[in-house]
């Protein structure tokens, strides 16, 4: 197949364009810069100069014309921060992603793929096990109801002959993340804290397990379709933070832990006198952060396994492994 990759020279999208290279299909990579598209050329595949802030402005995005070429597109590119305005978040990720869609169904793609999150509904939503079929509430960060409403968006949007996939992945991780940076800081500074010790079920994914939904998802699943993707093994949060941040040398095991009770009120509080006040770093303690390691959390991948063919064959201890392997 003929693909068109966003995010190409990032921790999903590199990991994506090196498998789907190795596969044997022609995967034409967009880059912002020459460091990116070496990254993108390293990988095997075709770097096309661009940006996707050029899709504010139709008649500058010359590289919009390689869609027409393209069996298909995936859509990996986002700004990905737990903390920040809605208006950075609209104006980063859904204004390009909506208007890239547009594009897509413009040009006769075939099939476009969105990675979106399972955080949509990460907030007033909570059931401990959700599904594609469980009502997301409302999310409590921006970034995942931005997510949101693109995922709204596309759905109602005219779609021609193009069929529209879309993946929710938890917390992804793997070799090359950037998220574990924050709990690596708070470790080394002395904040990290566990909540009811670190009890409370978690859901992730490894980088290599969503790339592997990612291509199946070029040729199967519903138009239209909705597929949470998952390592299908989730767990107590302190069974995958210990040995994940010991793979940076990082002890958490002996950590304070603060029961929930006190946790959430006191991060709704510090939330919101950030927000009031326009800060633009998070407080210590967030509502985010309160409802990924204080409160049940896993999702159903039935339907990834029934529609996608979809099967997790990276385990935690092999992705371990690979973190820490030279």
């Amino acid at each position: 197949m003929r693909i068109f990759v966003t995010g190409g020279s990032g921790f999903v999208g590199g990991a994506l364009v090196r498998r789907l290279v190795a596969e044997g299909h022609q995967v034409t990579a967009l880059a912002r810069s020459e460091s990116s598209a070496q990254r993108v050329r390293a990988a095997g595949a075709v770097a096309l100069h661009g940006d996707l802030a050029d899709l504010a402005d139709a008649a500058g995005a010359e590289w919009l014309a390689r869609l027409a070429d393209v069996d298909a597109v995936v859509h990996t590119a986002a700004h990905m921060e737990f903390w920040g305005p809605d208006a950075l978040f609209e104006r980063l990720n859904y204004a390009p992603t909506v208007a890239l869609h547009a594009a897509a169904v413009a040009a006769g793609v075939r099939r476009f793929v969105l990675v979106s999150a399972a955080s949509v509904s990460t907030g007033s939503q909570r059931r401990p096990v959700v599904d594609e079929t469980t009502p997301e509430g409302r999310p409590n960060i921006a970034y995942s109801r931005v997510k949101l409403a693109t995922e709204r968006a596309l759905l109602a949007a005219p779609a021609g002959s193009t069929e529209l996939v879309i993946l929710r992945p938890p917390f992804i991780w793997g070799r090359g993340m950037a998220t574990i940076d924050g709990f690596v800081e708070a470790a080394r500074t002395g904040r990290f804290a566990w909540i009811d010790h670190g009890r409370h079920t978690v859901d992730m994914v490894h980088v290599d397990n969503l790339v592997s939904a990612l291509a199946l998802a070029l040729t199967r699943g519903r138009a239209g379709g909705i597929y949470h993707v998952t390592d299908g093994a989730p767990g107590p949060i302190r069974e995958f933070l210990v040995p994940l941040l010991a793979t940076q040398g990082i002890d958490v095991s002996g950590s304070r832990s603060v029961p929930l009770a006190v946790a959430a009120p006191l991060a709704a509080v510090l939330d919101r006198a950030a927000r009031v006040l326009r800060r633009r770093t998070a407080p210590p303690l967030t509502n985010w952060l309160v409802s990924f390691t204080g409160r049940d959390r896993a999702y159903d991948i039935t339907a990834a396994r029934r529609e996608l063919g979809y099967v997790a064959g990276v385990t935690l201890e092999q992705g371990l492994a690979g973190m820490t392997s030279a």
